[in-house]
């Protein structure tokens, strides 16, 4: 199976309070990964722009970045991430992403679900 960039679907929305519009592709929907995940995105945060902090129960959020750098509130301790980095937030925890920079950040977000089993 492959999907050629052109048919993921896009969207564009704030997430979680945050700053300004978040731009989404799609990169699985969740019935394509067998309810283990719940999103896998390409995101684009464009400058000024961010996803608000907010917690995650009983599922856990990576972020790797593509390309930029991006300030992560890591409960409540901000790291400046550049590309390559990885985060991830489960377990009750909480996070953030901004982008303080003058160029667009790119990552690719993926949360995975507990399951029951």
């Amino acid at each position: 199976m492959y999907r050629l960039s052109a048919d993921c679907p896009r969207g564009e929305k704030q997430v979680a309070g945050g700053a300004g519009l978040v731009r989404m592709k799609v990169l699985a929907a969740p019935e394509e990964m067998y309810r283990s995940a719940r999103l896998f995105n390409h995101i684009t945060l464009d400058p000024g722009c961010s996803i608000g902090y907010h917690a995650h129960q009983h599922e856990t959020e990576f972020y790797y970045l593509l390309s930029g750098e991006a300030v992560f509130n890591d409960n409540g301790t901000e790291v400046l991430l550049h590309a390559g980095d990885v985060t991830q937030t489960g377990y009750g925890q909480s996070h953030s992403l901004e982008n303080r920079s003058a160029a667009p950040v790119e990552l690719i977000a993926l949360i995975v679900t507990e399951t029951n089993g």
